[in-house]
């Protein structure tokens, strides 16, 4: 496969920063392109800076009074009774606390999913990575789950307003995606699909296979709520059968797909026990996708991921890798534990609190079988038949 990528980013996604205990940390995009760079998988030509998005654009998701609140508390020393409103629009609680230039920082995050997003419909690309995107929680009018503005939603409904094109949202991130599914639930043109760890024990409790759509939407929801402890077999089953059928059966124009990489095992927010190998995999198959189905045309963004240090890094270069066709991606299929680079290692083993990685793929040899394996599979293929049934 083949296919011009190119790589959005704006350095004002680092100031979408809550604070520096705050688990969704901007340093994670830092190690990612810097990782890029020095491996060399980031050429000058590939690089398209991003822009705000306008309020026009967020008014095509969210509440005119929600970006109002987002707006009026973002500055420096909020008024008081913005601060007395700040808990009923989501932006009071430790998940999501307001910060100062949270408007502007937000604004720039889904301007850089929409700077992707047009450079796919425009045909200036094929493919289009924003890793600052991804924001999957934010609801029409309340902030959730780390998200202020649904950058996703509103890429995706850009997309049909300019484009009326057909558009599959694959959200791979093991929290559900919520505030993308509830946005266009009714939609016939929009199909969402999320595999997830399931809502039963994890944020934000929603994601079950009967929630299908509704209306004209009723089917264009798909949901694989999976078991905790599932490892990569059964991911990687579960996922590539379902998304297979489901992008063959719905016709999409275009793909759109956040790359949450808090399934692994080392995430501390969730209890997967899956490896690098799915975030190796995963892309490989959105990619052979898109350009089965859609010309090619697909809309990346990032997402969650809470080990920045030995997990993200590697999962969203992985991503980069795929999307451009680097040479490296075979390399490291052929050989999963080629080495890291020294130098990206050294630079950062001065901040980082944790050993980092040295491998590309993590050495599986050394972890532990989870001993409810095979119940924990039955269950997931139990899920998978269930949201199959209304796929062709």
């Amino acid at each position: 496969m083949s296919g011009k990528a190119v790589f959005v980013h704006h350095d004002q996604n680092l100031n979408y920063h809550f604070h520096d205990s705050h688990p969704f940390h901007p340093i994670r995009l830092q190690l990612t392109i810097d990782l890029l760079s020095e491996v060399g998988a980031l050429p000058l030509e590939a690089k398209i800076l991003s822009r705000p998005a306008n309020e026009e654009e967020l008014l095509r998701i969210h509440h005119v009074d929600y970006i109002k609140a987002v707006q009026e508390l973002s500055a420096e020393t909020p008024a008081s009774e913005w601060i007395a409103k700040a808990e009923r629009y989501g932006l009071l609680d430790e998940d999501t606390p307001y910060f100062t230039g949270m408007h502007e920082a937000s604004s720039y995050i889904a301007g850089g999913t929409l700077t992707a997003a047009e450079a796919v419909m425009s045909g200036k690309a094929d493919h289009a990575l924003h890793l600052g995107g991804g924001l999957h929680h934010a609801l029409i009018g309340k902030a959730a789950g780390f998200c202020v503005y649904n950058d996703a939603a509103v890429a995706i409904a850009h997309i049909r307003e300019k484009y009326q094109a057909r558009v599959l949202y694959i959200d791979t991130d093991v929290h559900h995606g919520d505030g993308v599914q509830w946005s266009f639930y009714s939609d016939s043109d929009i199909c969402t699909y999320s595999i997830h760890e399931t809502g039963k024990y994890l944020f934000p409790g929603t994601g079950f296979v009967h929630e299908r759509g509704e209306h004209l939407g009723f089917g264009h929801s798909v949901n694989l709520p999976l078991e905790p402890y599932t490892e990569d077999a059964s991911w990687m089953e579960c996922f590539k059968e379902s998304i297979t059928r489901l992008t063959a059966h719905f016709k999409p124009d275009i793909i759109v797909s956040q790359h949450g990489c808090d399934a692994h095992a080392f995430d501390p927010l969730s209890h997967m026990h899956c490896s690098m190998n799915i975030y190796q995999q995963m892309p490989a198959i959105i990619h052979e996708l898109a350009h089965t189905h859609c010309q090619g045309r697909w809309v990346a963004v990032g997402g969650g991921g809470y080990d920045i240090w030995k997990v993200v890094p590697r999962a969203w270069s992985l991503l980069w890798l795929e999307m451009s066709s680097d040479p490296l991606v075979e390399q490291i299929k052929q050989e999963p534990l080629t080495l890291l680079p020294k130098a990206w290692i050294q630079r950062w083993t001065i901040q980082a609190p944790v050993p980092l990685p040295t491998q590309w793929m993590d050495d599986l040899s050394q972890w532990e079988p989870i001993p409810r394996r095979s119940e924990i599979t039955a269950k997931n293929r139990e899920i998978l038949a269930v949201a199959l049934q209304d796929i062709g």
